[in-house]
């Protein structure tokens, strides 16, 4: 069963060629990613259902193809390259956050307003949009907006993981101490997750991201301040993304000038340009909103003006979300995409759309982001598996790899929601966000909101404006005030002590071992959250 990567393949170079990256679509590589994929499907949407969070499966993945390497048979040897690993990791990954976040949750939302005729045309928009999403950040990554140099902290902990598998060694003793270390935070509730990425995001992102999440924690019990209530987070989010789109917008700006002085960041095949990027999102979006709105009735509840300034509306609002959840995903590990579809469509009724409308536009909303965020994840551990851009062909051939593997992923996340919806829906069972957005639609508009919504924007709008493009600092500040995870603030304030400390106690070179380590905290707190997850999910 040929998987196109043997160690030999993997290494071995003919004249005026380079190394030679796994395929996808190799039969063992194909046959694998199909099976891992309906597997995290399948959980996916099972621990979203039930227990209202999706899990990491990327180490699922990529253990399985280890598991395989190590059987021996020659069908199975060339599952021992850890680029096929990496492969691995990307379907399932892609499988479980698409199934989850990017479907079964926005087709959750006309079920539970009893709009089931919206259910189907809803499933198609939205995974247009999840495909859209994944296809966006391939080919942003690596440019001056998302950086392949930046955290993206589960991928690194997928590919520290790969690595220590394959080379064995110090660096996996290291990585063993952090796995050991993740699971047993974990098995006593500590979100063992926000300590590794606090060892390697950078300082000020991760001050203000602690900042938040520490201010979330103790604003009712200390101070009497409901942050939901007052809208808080919601509105220095929506400031600080305003003032994010326009710095994405000077970065896309620079980068048309860099040719000059021999600085434009390279992309995928054809090195594109970042504006075209968004450009072509943009638009993908906006046919989207268009097959939505008329799609699910929806248009036949407004007016020839309203349903303009709806299909405008509905596509900058996806566009934002994507770009916020990306942002924060790429600095923190953590994406908070539900909160931020809440913004978005906490707007749109302000604006006085229909209840039609707002349905499809927080399914829509909801429905971009997690991809994106995977997908750089994803990415972000196949870069460093592969060189750090050392064979800058190799690296674009591995991205495109990585891109087919995730959209067989999607692919079977879409047959498995269409399959299994309804079975769910029929118990009751949906997406426990969704009844949030149902109820904030059926409130209505609210003066008071908009208000609070207005005045917390100015401080988030500051901060971001203060931190700048590369830091980040409002988005991470609004993302730690969004989350609502018990000590999450303390152990990112424990590893940015350990980031400090570590180097004056032990030496300078101790700053290697901490990434590996934080890598395998990352990966011990994911692994325990999906085996747990499972356990309390089969109870």
């Amino acid at each position: 069963m040929s998987t196109d990567a043997s160690p030999q393949a993997e290494t071995s170079q003919t004249a005026g060629e380079g190394p030679r990256h796994p395929r996808a679509l190799a039969p063992g590589n194909l046959v694998l990613t199909v099976v891992l994929s309906v597997f995290g499907a399948v959980v996916g949407v099972q621990l979203l259902a039930t227990l209202g969070v999706t899990p990491s499966t990327s180490l699922i993945g990529a253990l399985a193809a280890m598991t395989l390497a190590r059987v021996p048979l020659v069908w199975f040897r060339g599952f021992r390259s850890v680029h096929a690993q990496n492969l691995a990791q990307t379907s399932i990954s892609s499988a479980t956050f698409g199934a989850a976040n990017s479907l079964f949750l926005p087709i959750g939302i006309p079920f539970l307003f009893g709009m089931d005729n919206m259910i189907i045309p809803m499933l198609v928009g939205v995974s247009a949009a999840m495909l859209v999403d994944a296809w966006l950040l391939y080919r942003m990554y690596d440019t001056p907006a998302f950086p392949a140099k930046n955290p993206w902290p589960p991928g690194l902990a997928a590919a520290e993981a790969i690595k220590a598998g394959d080379e064995g060694g110090r660096r996996a003793k290291v990585l063993g101490l952090g796995l050991l270390t993740g699971l047993a935070g974990a098995a006593f509730t500590l979100p063992m997750s926000a300590f590794g990425v606090a060892l390697i995001g950078g300082f000020a992102a991760m001050a203000a991201f602690g900042v938040g999440l520490l201010f979330s924690q103790y604003a009712d019990p200390l101070f009497g301040l409901d942050l939901g209530a007052m809208y808080l987070p919601h509105g220095m989010m929506m400031g600080a993304g305003l003032v994010a789109l326009v710095q994405v917008g000077r970065t896309i700006l620079k980068a048309r000038r860099a040719p000059v002085d021999g600085t434009r960041a390279k992309g995928p095949a054809g090195a594109p340009d970042l504006g075209r990027s968004m450009r072509l999102g943009f638009g993908a979006y906006l046919v989207i909103s268009v097959l939505l709105a008329f799609g699910t009735g929806a248009a036949t509840h407004m007016s020839p003006g309203m349903l303009i300034g709806f299909l405008l509306y509905a596509t900058v609002a996806a566009f934002l979300h994507e770009l916020l959840v990306g942002i924060a995903s790429m600095h923190s590990g953590w994406f908070p995409a539900f909160a931020i579809a809440l913004i978005t469509l906490l707007l749109g009724i302000l604006i006085g759309f229909p209840p039609e409308a707002l349905v499809v536009l927080s399914g829509f909303t909801a429905a971009t982001g997690p991809a994106f965020a995977d997908m750089g994840y994803d990415l972000k551990a196949g870069y460093l598996l592969r060189g750090e851009d050392a064979d800058p062909a190799f690296e674009l051939e591995g991205r495109r790899q990585q891109l087919i593997a995730a959209m067989i992923g999607f692919g079977v996340a879409i047959v498995v929601v269409l399959v299994s919806y309804r079975i769910f829906f029929d118990n009751g069972q949906t997406a426990p966000i969704d009844a949030a957005y149902v109820a904030a639609i059926k409130a209505g508009p609210s003066a008071e909101t908009a208000r609070d919504l207005a005045l917390w924007a100015i401080p988030g709008a500051i901060v971001q404006l203060i931190g700048g493009s590369k830091r980040q600092l409002g988005i991470l500040l609004a993302t730690g005030l969004l989350i609502t995870t018990p000590m999450a603030g303390w152990m990112v304030a424990a590893g940015i002590a350990v980031r400090v400390l570590a180097p004056r106690l032990l030496g300078p070179k101790v700053k290697d071992d901490l990434e590996v380590f934080a890598g395998g905290a990352i990966a011990g707190d994911a692994l325990y959250s999906f085996g747990n997850g499972v356990f309390k999910a089969a109870k």
